[in-house]
């Protein structure tokens, strides 16, 4: 695992996560890890549209539509 050396944060944001990490019950360092885990998890949105364009890109062209209409009509 990597080491991250983070500079330059205000005391006051210190203080924060620390008392949230103590009110959850972990260490500074698990519950900033725990921050950075689920931030790294979420997807962006440009992936998100990516992975909409791939999972909704049909195979189906207008005509094929049209004509699956056309043959519900006829009965066939």
């Amino acid at each position: 695992m990597a080491a991250l050396t983070i500079r330059d944060v205000p005391d006051d944001q210190v203080q924060t996560l620390k008392v949230r990490a103590a009110q959850a019950g972990k260490s500074l360092q698990a519950y900033v890890l725990d921050l950075i885990a689920r931030e790294a998890s979420k997807p962006t949105m440009a992936e998100m549209v990516a992975r909409l364009n791939r999972e909704t890109t049909a195979g189906v062209s207008t005509e094929d539509v049209l004509a699956a209409i056309d043959a519900g009509r006829a009965g066939g």
